[in-house]
């Protein structure tokens, strides 16, 4: 039997304030907080998860991995962001259908275009 996905672990330098502006942004809750780790999921008995722990140093390169959204209007979903505290990344992506905005922490991510039917 294969594994399960529980959650994807970000190192933060303030994990419960990234937990929670990770939370707004995608809608989810805060379903565990200790001094040490913040989980949030979309509702406390539904998988994978986000979890939050420190780590003393700041992000100083590009991410291996990411998170990609798809939201209904990619437009007003960056706007949000940004107003949110996210801001514009160039990491040489030229010219592409997605925008790469960073968190408040500098982790990439990405927010597509609407999905074609």
């Amino acid at each position: 039997m294969p594994s399960r996905w529980e959650q994807i672990v970000v190192d933060a330098e303030d994990p419960a304030r990234l937990a929670r502006w990770w939370a707004e942004a995608l809608g989810y809750v805060i379903v565990h907080e200790a001094p040490e780790e913040v989980e949030i999921r979309r509702s406390a008995d539904e998988m994978p998860g986000l979890l939050f722990t420190p780590v003393p140093e700041v992000k100083t390169v590009k991410n291996r991995l990411h998170i990609d959204l798809r939201p209904d209007d990619q437009e007003a979903e960056v706007e949000r962001l940004v107003d949110m505290g996210a801001r514009h990344v160039d990491i040489g992506q030229g010219d592409v259908g997605w925008v790469i905005l960073a968190d408040p922490e500098g982790n990439e991510f990405c927010v597509l275009s609407s999905k074609k039917i």
